[in-house]
């Protein structure tokens, strides 16, 4: 009973802290002379990103790894497709070889669930000091979902580019991952149009700058382990 009313408590005092982030965030766009809850959120998004930004490179470059490493990994398939203990064995060597970490791609989204959580929490029963600047644009709450869907289109279509840049191309489970690659966004974007139009914001803003981040990765050549990237 202890254990479930500390969890209570310490999950209480993250909503509460996302809301007082939000209205600090608020503040200060106050004293900018522009006013927004939606501005508010915008901040809280680019700041969680570049809070993020070691974990997020971390995932990105492994994933880059993963789609360049993809024709050698199905080599090795070819020449290990009788001897699965030596095909194992042989992709973790390559994995290490160039510093790829295949669940490296989840440490972001575990760190950024309970924030997610807290933050549509937060925003279903957010105490607006000023109801009018909740607004945005179309929008006359962030509380409410998007009347005309805008922003759960947004949402899977940024879904959509982000996990296009990281799906490896080619290899045997090629028609699960394009089946998951067009999917997702759509079920993303679909549960979206049920939740405060402020998450959906913050999914969209956060989501694009993902994108951005990838592409810049994108460019830089894949160095094996030991070696220096971009050299």
């Amino acid at each position: 009973m202890n254990l479930r009313k500390a969890g209570d408590n310490l999950w209480n005092g993250l909503v509460n802290g996302v809301k007082s982030i939000i209205n600090l965030l608020y503040g200060f766009t106050d004293t900018l002379g522009v006013p927004s809850y939606a501005l508010a959120i915008i901040i809280l998004t680019v700041l969680l990103k570049l809070a993020l930004y070691p974990l997020t490179v971390k995932q990105m470059t492994s994933m880059k790894g993963m789609q360049e490493i993809q024709p050698k990994v199905q080599a090795l398939q070819k020449k290990y497709k009788n001897d699965k203990e030596k095909l194992n064995k042989a992709v973790m060597e390559l994995y290490q070889e160039y510093n790829v970490n295949p669940i490296a791609g989840c440490l972001p989204m575990i760190v950024q669930m309970p924030i997610l959580i807290a933050l549509f929490t937060a925003l279903r029963d957010f105490d607006f000091v000023h109801a009018a600047h909740a607004s945005f644009f179309w929008i006359d709450s962030l509380s409410n979902p998007d009347p005309y869907y805008i922003l759960p289109v947004l949402v899977g279509v940024a879904t959509f580019f982000q996990s296009k840049l990281t799906t490896p191309q080619g290899g045997a489970n090629q028609q699960n991952m394009a089946l998951m690659l067009y999917f997702m966004p759509i079920f993303i974007g679909w549960i979206s149009m049920k939740f405060p139009a402020g998450l959906g914001l913050y999914w969209v803003v956060f989501n694009t700058l993902g994108v951005v981040q990838q592409l810049i990765i994108n460019k830089k050549p894949l160095a094996k382990k030991g070696e220096v990237s971009g050299k």
